[in-house]
């Protein structure tokens, strides 16, 4: 498929949940060889909303990102918002996203800046995870990320654009609010 259109042009204020939607993958390294890590967060909320890993970067991987998102969070008319990676612009994941109902919006080429807040999760990551351990195989990767994400990240990391809240407590908040109004 062709490269979207960008539709966020690197605003990604959302007043809602499951507004937009960024994504990206990176690599961690392990002694047995590099884990992939393909990862959708809320604009809203900064939360994980899907993830997963892989020893490859082929598209199934960021497929499996979006099924986790979609799987936990059902939303309607989404914009996914990427870079321009071959993963993204397959054929099989446009027709994922269109068979969700999703819309695709992708950053420049080789603009980091396009999809900044990815990146910012995956600096994040860096600084709080990956830089103060080294893993001897995948699976201890593995569950080094998902205590990271599920286990702290998305539950008590506090974040100076949600008030200092957790994403999830964001989300609490944010659903109260409107269950009041």
């Amino acid at each position: 498929m062709a490269p979207a259109a960008d539709l966020v042009k690197r605003d990604f204020a959302a007043s809602a949940p499951d507004q937009l939607w960024v994504a990206d993958i990176t690599y961690i390294p392990t002694w047995a060889g590099f884990l992939y890590l393909a990862v959708v967060l809320d604009a809203c909320s900064r939360r994980v909303v899907g993830w997963a890993m892989a020893e490859h970067v082929r598209t199934e991987l960021v497929i499996e990102a979006v099924e986790m998102a979609l799987w936990q969070r059902r939303p309607a008319g989404v914009i996914h918002h990427s870079d321009q990676g071959s993963q993204y612009t397959s054929l099989a994941f446009g027709r994922r996203l269109r068979e969700a109902g999703m819309t695709a919006s992708m950053g420049s080429r080789g603009d980091c800046f396009d999809n900044a807040m990815a990146e910012s999760f995956f600096a994040t990551l860096e600084c709080e995870l990956l830089a103060r351990r080294s893993f001897p195989t995948r699976n201890a990767a593995r569950l080094a990320l998902f205590d990271y994400i599920e286990g702290f990240y998305n539950s008590h990391r506090r974040h100076s654009a949600l008030d200092y809240l957790s994403p999830l407590a964001y989300e609490r908040r944010w659903t109260a609010q409107r269950l009041v109004a």
